[in-house]
């Protein structure tokens, strides 16, 4: 099994990560709204108690307070905090002409105002803030004035506050714990799908059981499972074509041996010169053979390596076509090509243009000197199709023998696969007139 260099990351750490800093940066942004929060309602009830202790007071018919001196000190009650529920409120009450007529509480006497409402204040020495709310009576002839420190209010909002977002800071902790789980929990399937995949012997016939419930797996198993068929029938063609060429090399290795055996025991010069003209002709026919079976390779890889393409029919042709002028010209047969123009087709271009390679191979091998051969292409009922046709003997099976036995079989065989791999046919045609003998590739309809 293949082994990233150094440590390699986990899927499961990286998602938690993620999800927690997203986590944490939702939760903060909650926290932050919540902080402001409390501190705009503890400033509101704070502003509420001025404003309800001076109603309160200012429909009194109250007498003058008691000398600063004699007022009775507020309880300490150990459960409230000193600003919860006590805050130190200070009232000053005027007259319509700003004459002090009482006095409470710890504030220092603040200038005599003849608004009403709310308002900040500087008093004392050194000055401090104080916040004050200022109210008239009905008949507008005495004015009350309750006063809290900013300090205490400031206080009494922080505490607020704090109370708002300390559940969330706990809780934190314990929802990052409950999606660690969910992500480790989630995870599982992807574990046992890896463990599976583990498990796969590349040389075994084994595939992945759809046994996943999750649709999201279906593609992922769908295409492993492509691969292994793949692979599989890429290691079937390997060993079939090992088999394949121990059984043609055979003949022609064996004949290389006996003649270089031959050459040993003194023969007389003819008998010496047919032994090494047929050395040279063994030498070559296990050549072609080793040549014709790579070629088959290629055909079996091709079909992996290659997507089907849109290409033109007679173009393809006439490249192959001439590509064996020189050829036909040794040999002396007249080549010539045939059919309608524009034809598309959508195959494999080298596929489709080794076979035609062995077709006109094939006749070139195995007719006379001076035949005709054509390659002629075309289409019926929306199926395309190409043929190789000439109009001379065959050699005899001697003369075929001597040149390469294996022709017909191996090359024959490679068209076969190369028209498996198109959905296609390879067969013995009938040959128009003038024509004696025509092997045709029909493609399938649509192609």
């Amino acid at each position: 099994m293949t082994r990233w260099p150094g440590r390699q990351a986990s899927l499961t750490r990286r998602l938690l990560l993620w999800v927690l800093a997203a986590l944490l940066l939702v939760w903060s942004c909650f926290v932050l709204v919540g902080y402001r929060t409390g501190i705009h309602e503890a400033g509101e009830l704070t502003d509420g108690h001025l404003a309800g202790t001076a109603a309160l007071l200012v429909n009194l018919s109250q007498p003058a307070f008691v000398d600063m001196a004699s007022e009775t000190a507020r309880p300490l009650i150990p459960a409230l905090k000193s600003h919860d529920y006590q805050p130190s409120l200070s009232v000053v009450v005027w007259d319509a002409g700003g004459q002090l007529l009482a006095r409470s509480g710890e504030a220092p006497l603040p200038r005599f105002a003849a608004q009403s409402g709310f308002a900040d204040l500087q008093l004392g020495t050194p000055a401090a803030a104080w916040r004050s709310f200022s109210q008239w009576d009905a008949s507008h002839r005495r004015q009350v004035m309750v006063l809290v420190k900013a300090a205490e209010r400031d206080e009494l909002a922080a505490d607020v506050a704090d109370q708002l977002i300390e559940p969330g800071l706990w809780l934190l902790p314990a929802v990052a714990l409950a999606l660690g789980l969910a992500i480790w929990r989630g995870l599982l399937p992807l574990q046992a799908l890896s463990r599976d995949v583990t498990a796969l012997e590349a040389g075994q016939a084994g595939r992945l059981q759809a046994r996943h419930p999750y649709r999201e797996f279906n593609a992922v198993v769908g295409a492993i499972n492509r691969l292994l068929s793949q692979q599989q029938a890429t290691l079937a063609r390997e060993r079939q074509l090992a088999s394949e060429m121990a059984h043609e090399l055979r003949t022609p290795l064996a004949s290389i041996a006996l003649q270089a055996a031959a050459l040993k025991g003194g023969l007389p010069a003819q008998a010496h010169a047919e032994a090494l003209r047929q050395i040279g002709a063994d030498a070559l026919r296990a050549g072609h053979v080793v040549s014709q079976l790579l070629a088959l390779a290629r055909a079996s890889r091709t079909d992996l390596q290659q997507q089907m393409q849109r290409l033109d029919l007679a173009a393809l042709v006439r490249r192959v076509v001439a590509d064996y002028a020189q050829a036909a010209w040794a040999s002396g047969h007249v080549l010539s090509v045939q059919g309608e123009e524009g034809l598309q087709l959508q195959a494999h271009p080298l596929l489709l243009e080794l076979a035609l390679r062995n077709l006109i191979d094939n006749a070139l091998q195995h007719t006379a000197r001076g035949t005709s051969v054509c390659v002629q292409w075309g289409s019926a009922a929306g199926q395309a199709w190409l043929q190789v046709c000439d109009d001379g003997a065959r050699q005899s099976a001697a003369s075929h023998s001597a040149l390469a036995p294996d022709r017909l079989g191996l090359g024959h065989q490679i068209i076969d696969r190369v028209m498996g791999l198109h959905g296609g046919s390879f067969a013995k045609a009938l040959a128009p007139v003038p024509w004696n003998c025509c092997y045709r590739l029909a493609f399938a309809a649509g192609a």
